[in-house]
């Protein structure tokens, strides 16, 4: 494990500098797996926070998928509704 850290540019204020350092650590998810860990998690608020995780990323997915793709996804997900109405 490497350690963080940035380096103060000259002329540019402390705040400015930690304000860049959180930023970092932010987008690589050391401080939400900091505060995660600073308390225990029950196996319940476990997969909740898993679930909201899962579901940031499958919008995130979508962001980016091509209209083919988007048909592909529509006909996979009408073929489970039809497999699942025949079962019933």
């Amino acid at each position: 494990m490497s350690l963080r850290g940035v380096t103060v540019n000259k002329g540019e204020t402390v705040d400015r500098a930690l304000k860049r350092m959180k930023t970092l650590l932010d987008n690589e998810g050391i401080l939400e797996e900091m505060r995660r860990r600073r308390s225990f998690e029950t196996p319940v608020q476990r997969a909740k926070r898993k679930l909201r995780s899962a579901s940031k990323r499958k919008k995130q997915r979508f962001k980016y998928t091509s209209p083919t793709q988007d048909a592909t996804i529509a006909a996979k997900a009408a073929e489970k509704a039809v497999a699942k109405a025949s079962v019933a």
